[in-house]
């Protein structure tokens, strides 16, 4: 893993993102979240429609996958035909970005408490249907209605900086700072090479100062800082006797 940090630490500084930028107004990047945040989106913030909401930002958070493959997932991509819950969630190749590949990503216990707490419509095949009565009834939640909501529970809760791709950077950098090989991340999230996957990861400045300090192994050991309790005085008149004799 350490040639893998290298080269994130060296991307990052290059690029400038080392955590110190937050998304404003749709600019820079989106927000890591911290354990605390996520506390209060989850318990306080999503309050529309709880089991819901609470369900469709834990498959963002705990597969790292976007907003728009997580609208577009349908009951039987998560649920087997008795109703309960899948070990592995599918995202399918054509609602992934660009159409690359169909992923299948672990369902973690945490995940499955929040699928199991949410009960879909009986009358769509999505996971996340539209509200009922309008135009979107009959198909998928629509990603401006997932970033709307997300965006009502950062006012309530008063976090800034956040868009539906906090989710997907917070459990990319969680893995990467977990010590999870890159290549291994890149499977998980989709990226097609892991410059693209580097652009997601934050370092910390912490994690900087960090690298820079396990530099101290490599100083040298001061000469002048020696132990004189190792040493013997000798005293001038004995120096006649340690002369060599010709």
């Amino acid at each position: 893993m350490i040639i893998d940090q290298t080269h994130l630490w060296r991307f990052n500084i290059h690029k400038g993102t080392t955590g110190l930028e937050m998304k404003i107004d749709r600019h820079g990047q989106a927000k890591i979240l911290t354990t605390d945040e996520i506390q209060r989106l989850f318990n306080q913030g999503l309050t529309v429609n709880p089991p819901r909401d609470r369900a469709l930002f834990a498959v963002c958070l705990y597969t790292a996958c976007r907003i728009s493959e997580a609208v577009t997932l349908t009951k039987r991509d998560v649920y087997d035909t008795t109703g309960k819950v899948r070990p592995e969630l599918i995202i399918r190749k054509g609602n992934t970005k660009g159409k690359l590949a169909t992923r299948t990503i672990p369902v973690i216990e945490d995940l499955r408490l929040k699928l199991e707490t949410y009960t879909p419509r009986t009358d769509s095949i999505y996971l996340f249907p539209g509200n009922e009565g309008n135009k979107r009834a009959n198909t998928h939640l629509h990603r401006d209605s997932a970033i709307w909501l997300l965006n009502q529970a950062c006012k309530r809760v008063g976090i800034e900086g956040v868009s539906t791709h906090s989710f997907r950077r917070t459990a990319l950098t969680q893995m990467s700072n977990a010590g999870i090989p890159l290549r291994i991340i890149q499977e998980i999230s989709g990226h097609r090479t892991l410059d693209e996957l580097y652009k997601y990861l934050e370092v910390k400045p912490e994690q900087i100062k960090g690298a820079i300090a396990s530099l101290s192994m490599l100083t040298p050991v001061d000469e002048t800082n020696f132990d004189k309790s190792v040493y013997v005085e000798v005293e001038p008149s004995d120096l006649s006797s340690m002369t060599p004799q010709a």
